[in-house]
């Protein structure tokens, strides 16, 4: 069985939780989610803690449940706190910036990459070369961070390009010349 999953869910001051058969419904000060979990797994509200259990001993449920906890989690964590990934650019000309609520990439393309964040994203430039994604869908947060990087990602030669914060691109040798 899943460690992970006998963990209780604890659910901080200012959220509220509803349960109705297995859809979970959780509200906070951010926004507000909701979870329909599988019918192999079934979840109790005890006070300010949320214990999920599964309904019998198969392997494909062990999985379901420590998957169950943490999707439920962080939606608990999501409309209490929040979450964000950072972005960096390097590259020479390379920068971001915003219009209203549209980022604006100069990728080196000839025309410039324009990104609107879908609704419940927040994007923040901290300087030209870092973005921020905050929001409080956790999900939604990686997939825009994901998109942005798809833009350009890393090159492995010179390292241009747009890459998580913190990540580490593998640099590839460049041609030697003749001898």
């Amino acid at each position: 069985m899943s460690r992970i999953g006998k963990a209780p869910v604890i659910i901080p001051d200012k959220v509220n939780v509803t349960i109705q058969e297995n859809l979970v419904k959780v509200s906070g000060p951010l926004g507000s989610l909701d979870c329909k979990l599988r019918p192999e797994i079934s979840i109790v509200k005890e006070g300010n803690t949320l214990i999920l259990k599964p309904n019998n001993e198969e392997r494909k449920t062990g999985a379901l449940y420590g998957l169950s906890r943490t999707l439920v989690n962080n939606m608990v964590v999501g409309v209490s706190q929040g979450f964000s990934k950072m972005l960096e650019i390097q590259g020479v000309g390379y920068k971001a910036a915003k219009e209203g609520n549209t980022l604006i990439l100069s990728l080196g393309y000839s025309h410039p990459v324009k990104i609107e964040p879908p609704q419940g994203i927040e994007i923040v430039l901290e300087s030209p070369t870092k973005i921020t994604i905050k929001g409080y869908d956790k999900q939604m947060v990686g997939d825009v961070a994901a998109l942005i990087r798809s833009k350009r990602p890393p090159e492995v030669y010179k390292g241009k390009g747009v890459r998580y914060s913190g990540e580490v691109v593998r640099r590839k040798a460049g041609k030697t010349g003749k001898k």
